[in-house]
């Protein structure tokens, strides 16, 4: 793995195969639109390619300014399912836990730049995810 794909929508990279169920149940979580029509423009690579790839080792790939969101074995296994999301800003690296059901928002304002990243940070609970405003 020395890139990303590229594309339009935000990258959903799974990295965990280990429980397809769960996979399955993630993957319907964020691209089922919630009861307003919103849902995250997300591109799905569901590639072994990439399992068991680290979340330091997509940062190194991330183009600036960019946003990817990592569905890794804590997102995969825990309640909420809680997607980790990367943004490069320049040279810094930022992450951020979000629930499945919330993926939208983030990818919704920081794609169209409606929002700023630390508008969700400071929105999230005390272990770290964004479970919406």
């Amino acid at each position: 793995m020395t890139s990303l794909p590229q594309s339009a929508g935000t990258l959903l990279v799974r990295t965990d195969f280990s429980d397809q169920e769960g996979w399955e149940a993630l993957r319907t979580a964020v691209t089922t639109p919630n009861q307003d029509g919103f849902v995250a423009n997300v591109h799905v690579v569901d590639d072994p390619a990439y399992r068991d790839v680290t979340s330091e080792q997509l940062a190194a790939l991330l183009d600036p300014y960019s946003l990817l969101i990592v569905a890794d074995t804590f997102a995969i296994t825990a309640p909420g399912q809680p997607l980790l999301t990367m943004r490069r800003d320049g040279e810094r690296v930022e992450q951020l836990r979000v629930v499945a059901d919330e993926l939208w928002s983030i990818e919704n304002n920081i794609s169209l730049a409606n929002m700023d990243w630390y508008e969700f940070t400071r929105a999230a609970d005390a272990d770290g995810i964004f479970r919406g405003f």
